[in-house]
């Protein structure tokens, strides 16, 4: 077994210099990872830099297969591999390095007061063990699939029933190491205990009584050595004769280049972070203020959050149209919860499906995902405009046009939150009244007699959504305005995936815009979903290539969400072209940004303003009042969620929840005690779609004969 490997790889230096060739040497028995301008500097030992790698965190991302980062000492490094499978060897290597190169704690002596790095220590080590004991437990999924001696099958299952007992103990020693951690460490600041650790030209020098601690630990991690399937580079000799002395290994990552540029900052958000300096345009990170400036004002009573729920609407008035998300505070983050986090990050690894991962609830976003994707209609004006286009080549610039200012709306604000995962035949019902074009107040006052909201009126866009299937979780939606003909049916398969310091959020399924009076049908796809800084404030962003095509009028259009570049850039930005039939060349061309302003550049050469989201009003939905829903409409269903979250009392909201979740896992048992399939109530599916039972172009026709 290799105690060293190497390889090349590029790393980014700077925007000036950018991408440079490095030569790379990891160390697994060191848990260092350096870094040389060539293998002649390597084999001389002029090293550049390292990164060490106790505590590292490993990102990847979804928009490309070859670069991967580094979080470590408050500084990220970003490394771009040839292709996918090099990346993939280098973060299997540095994975094991990481998991094995944990510091034990030091012996305690008598009246010995653990420091937070001895309880960090410790953490880092149980999730390493931890980790060890997941991967036997999927090595045991497959044995007991393979297994065909009834005997050898209770072995095997008794030993991974042990294992996973062992596993949620180790998990309950996590939350207590880091409540332990917390109460220490407000310990040590009431006792002004602060230590500091000064480094010498990078190198950690410890004092001359200090003992030299041996800080690697057993573990069951083996790697292979350079020339096997996870070596870096294969046919490389493993420079095992290169002295390294115990005081080579730094307490820090460094690295000998002045200008060296770190983009991220993800553990501690200060003022004087290189993201600052770097991005002062960007917005503003939470700030270590105190717990008075920051804390929000608990209400006295539970009166003044029911009467906020339905935004002091009177009984005359039987909707609501209170967004609960308007009494929320800016600039939140998850300093306060870190802990929790952390454990959960144990628990996954890199492109892990967090499909059945439990979230925690104080990052909820206090409605369901079915109410979500009722934003897409903020601006049901431009929604209906498509129909009023006289012309294809302009029903398809107005489809475009509505489809880029659908998604701001779904950000309140600059903090990210997880809306409530929706139960199985959960449904949510609202509407938006359109101002009526006609001085004849009946077109805006005549009510439909039938459709998914029939309290709504003729010139209102009514919307229904439905959680149609669990596992996988398939949300399906509607979207109507009798006046104008026109329709929308979606359905859309949420898939999430860690990596690293972000969450990603494949958005599975389409969408399709009905234009009835023409016969014109508009099939589109949605964005990906990125969730950012998930230690600190976390934050929103779209990517991905997405598209809207018409077969009957063969226009079409491709659109780009840009994610962030991590070198410069803007946050948000999207391009898109729209093509006539047959064309290969755009007619018109759009840039800007999906949450801001986004301009225009038509064939002819004029530029104009296509959408500016910061100028549109958002037409707030009405919901019925909680007394009138259904016990399954989704505002109804998660009251008690809802209402804890806004006292502040997670543990409550987390019961609330964890009661919902148990009501949903009993029917299920008892569906399949009885083999009864699931009926949905609005949605039925049609080959790989999910499409609405009554929809206006059906009933139209039925009217019609």
């Amino acid at each position: 077994m290799a105690s060293i490997m190497e390889g090349p790889l590029s790393k980014w230096t700077n925007v000036m210099k950018g991408w440079q060739y490095r030569w790379f040497v990891l160390d697994y028995n060191a848990g260092l990872l350096s870094y040389y301008t060539s293998k002649d500097k390597m084999m001389r030992g002029s090293r550049r830099g390292c990164v060490r790698l106790r505590g590292a965190v490993i990102g990847i991302d979804d928009e490309d297969d070859s670069t991967f980062t580094i979080t470590v000492d408050q500084k990220t490094f970003h490394f771009q591999a040839r292709d996918a499978d090099e990346r993939e060897k280098w973060i299997h290597a540095l994975e094991g390095t990481i998991l094995r190169h944990t510091l034990q704690l030091r012996e305690a002596e008598t009246g010995f007061v653990p420091s937070v790095q001895d309880f960090d220590k410790k953490l880092a080590e149980a999730d390493a063990y931890l980790q060890i004991l997941i991967d036997q437990l999927k090595l045991f999924d497959e044995k007991i699939k393979d297994c065909k001696e009834d005997e050898s099958r209770r072995k095997i299952e008794n030993l991974k029933e042990t294992t996973c007992s062992m596993v949620e103990s180790i998990k309950h020693c996590i939350v207590l190491l880091q409540i332990a951690k917390d109460q220490s460490n407000e310990q040590q600041h009431a006792n002004g205990l602060i230590s500091t650790i000064n480094p010498v030209d990078g190198i950690y020098q410890p004092p001359l009584d200090t003992p030299v601690v041996n800080t690697t630990m057993p573990t069951q991690t083996t790697l292979p050595t350079g020339s096997g399937p996870s070596g870096p580079s294969s046919g490389v000799a493993s420079p095992a004769h290169i002295p390294l002395p115990s005081h080579s290994v730094p307490d820090f990552s460094y690295s000998s280049s002045e200008d060296e540029f770190y983009d991220a900052d993800e553990f501690y958000q200060s003022s004087t972070s290189p993201k600052h300096c770097i991005d002062p345009s960007g917005p503003q990170a939470a700030s270590p203020l105190t717990n008075e400036a920051t804390a929000l004002k608990r209400p006295d009573t539970t009166e003044s959050l029911n009467s906020s729920m339905s935004n002091g609407t009177t009984d005359a008035d039987p909707f609501d149209s209170h967004d609960d998300r308007d009494d929320e505070g800016e600039g939140e983050s998850v300093e306060e919860h870190k802990s929790v986090i952390m454990h959960l990050l144990s628990q996954v690894r890199l492109g892990m499906d967090l499909t059945k991962v439990v979230l925690p609830t104080f990052i909820l976003e206090r409605r369901s995902l079915l109410e979500m994707y009722a934003d897409f209609f903020a601006h049901p004006d431009l929604f209906v405009s498509i129909a009023d286009q006289p012309e294809p080549r302009e029903r398809m610039v107005h489809v475009v046009k509505w489809y880029l200012s659908a998604f701001h709306a779904g950000r309140k604000g600059s903090v990210a939150k997880k809306p409530y995962n929706p139960i199985l035949g959960e449904v949510f019902y609202c509407h938006w009244d359109l101002p009526s074009e006609s001085e004849e107040p009946s077109l805006h006052t005549e009510t439909v007699s039938e459709g998914p909201v029939p309290w709504s009126s003729t010139n209102s866009v009514c919307f229904v959504a439905e959680q149609v299937s669990h596992h996988p979780p398939i949300s399906a939606f509607y979207a109507e305005c009798l006046n104008r003909k026109i329709q929308f049916n979606a359905h859309i398969w949420t898939k999430s995936k860690f990596l690293g310091m972000s969450i990603g959020v494949h958005n599975i399924g389409q969408g399709c815009v009905s234009c009835l009076e023409h016969d014109e049908h508009y099939i589109l796809t949605f964005p990906n979903g990125y969730g950012r800084s998930i230690l600190t404030v976390p934050w929103v962003e779209l990517g991905g290539e997405c598209s809207i095509s018409c077969s009957k009028s063969g226009y079409s259009a491709n659109i780009v969400f840009h994610t962030k570049p991590f070198y410069g850039g803007k946050k948000h930005r999207i391009t898109a072209e729209i093509f006539a039939p047959n064309d290969k060349k755009s007619f018109c061309s759009i840039e800007g940004e999906w949450n801001g302003v986004m301009y225009a550049k038509w064939a002819t050469g004029e530029n104009t303003v296509f959408i500016d989201t910061k100028r549109i009003g958002i037409i707030k939905k009405k919901v019925r009042k909680l007394e009138d829903q259904l016990d399954y409409e989704s505002r109804r269903l998660w009251r008690d969620v809802t209402l804890n979250l806004k006292l502040k009392d997670i543990d409550a909201a987390t019961d609330a929840k964890h009661r919902l979740e148990e009501k949903q896992r009993a029917e299920a048992r008892e569906r399949k005690e009885n083999e009864q399939q699931w009926e949905t109530r609005l949605f039925h599916e049609d080959g790989e779609c999910w499409v609405y039972d009554e929809p206006l172009l059906k009933r139209l026709a039925s009217q019609r004969h």
